[in-house]
């Protein structure tokens, strides 16, 4: 098959046009009228649009749900699903991109809106080019997710069904191009309310149960057990992080009620229990180890649930193998990883979506310094196409 290239100056087009568009997590509606249109301009009929109803079953004030575009066949094949998410962190807000030799970066003090506009644009321009030049292609899916930044919403909630159940996903939220995210960790979110008893603090501070001082007693046991941070035991390894601490009314008074809200992650399911569990027994330990002077102590309420799952992919994997395939015609070896970050990929997986992670020229996320390599943007505009192609026989 003679290769057909995506437009570069089209491509450059499509993400400084998507990077000006604000979009925090539950506030994706412009990102995602921009590219229905987009879509629809290039050749996508109305009807291959919907919008779930992910949001219905999010926590959280959600203006919509995933986007989702299902683009028929040209040639049999199997269906094949591109994905990126539409919202962007609140350190975004205000931005102005502007280009810089061969990054687009901030003009100003804020976040670029990278992770993950150089998602959309990338799968935007494959679809722009499939079109344009006629490309055959088999079933394909586009998944425009909301909510990733702040606990993968949109993905924990989509429904296979609602694409058509792809059977080989790409996500694209990383850096490099030829790294290839085959595998990625676990996690579970924890909260503890640590309630105490109120006293005066200067007339009887004995006849208060301070959660302050559980609370710190607890968070010290962690440490000292080894289950805070980095965690390496017997060949396990893990981490776990104390995130926020709220409590307190006043200093004079002996704080009555404190909340706790941290983390645990590891790529071994139940090394990932064990951790959450030790952290638990260390505040039911220092609960009971505070008392006033009627040896009354305190107690805790403590809940955990799962972030997301950890998964792994084998390399001789067909998603894995398309992927080395399309790095391999572009002259780039694939790099074939594990994160220990959480990613839309680790639902997708879980639903039976077979996903890698790649990368479309994202670095320094969530920070000032955020930029867009524009030269790993277009290889990953170019290996998206590639992909199309290698699934045609």
């Amino acid at each position: 098959m003679t290769h057909i290239s995506p437009d570069p100056l089209q491509a450059e087009a499509n993400l400084l046009d998507l990077l000006k568009i604000p979009g925090l997590s539950g506030r994706e509606r412009q990102v995602a009228d921009f590219l229905k249109e987009a879509l629809i301009s290039a050749g996508c009929d109305p009807e291959w649009i919907q919008e779930d109803d992910a949001h219905t079953r999010i926590p959280r004030d959600f203006e919509m749900g995933n986007l989702i575009v299902k683009l028929p066949g040209t040639v049999p094949g199997p269906r094949l699903m591109f994905s990126g998410h539409m919202d962007t962190v609140p350190l975004v807000r205000g931005v102005v991109p502007v280009k810089e030799g061969n990054r687009f970066v901030s003009e100003g003090e804020t976040a670029l809106g990278a992770d993950n506009r150089t998602a959309c644009a990338a799968i935007l321009t494959l679809v722009q080019t499939l079109f344009q030049h006629k490309v055959p292609h088999p079933p394909i899916t586009l998944l425009f997710t909301v909510g990733e930044e702040i606990g993968l919403f949109g993905a924990k909630e989509v429904n296979p069904e609602d694409l058509g159940n792809p059977e080989m996903g790409f996500n694209i939220d990383s850096g490099d191009p030829a790294r290839a995210i085959v595998g990625a960790i676990g996690a579970h979110r924890w909260q503890v309310e640590v309630k105490g008893m109120a006293s005066h603090a200067g007339v009887h501070p004995e006849h208060g149960v301070s959660a302050a001082l559980i609370a710190s007693r607890a968070i010290t046991a962690i440490s000292e057990k080894g289950y805070f941070g980095l965690i390496q035991k017997e060949g396990k390894t893990g981490t776990s992080n104390v995130g926020v601490l709220q409590g307190g009314e006043a200093s004079n008074q002996v704080t009555d009620h404190v909340k706790v809200t941290g983390e645990s992650r590891s790529h071994d399911p139940e090394f990932l229990v064990e951790i959450t569990e030790s952290i638990r027994d260390c505040f039911e330990s220092a609960a009971a180890s505070v008392q006033n002077h009627q040896g009354r102590c305190g107690k805790i309420h403590f809940t955990y649930q799962a972030d997301y799952h950890a998964f792994r992919m084998e390399d001789d994997h067909p998603t894995v193998l398309a992927t080395a395939t399309a790095l391999s015609k572009l002259g780039v070896p694939c790099k074939p990883e594990v994160t220990n970050g959480g990613l839309d990929a680790n639902f997708l997986n879980l639903k039976g979506i077979p996903t890698v992670t790649l990368g479309a020229g994202q670095h320094n996320p969530h920070t000032v310094n955020e930029y867009a390599d524009i030269e790993e943007y277009l290889t990953c505009c170019r290996l998206l196409l590639l992909i199309v192609e290698g699934t045609v026989g």
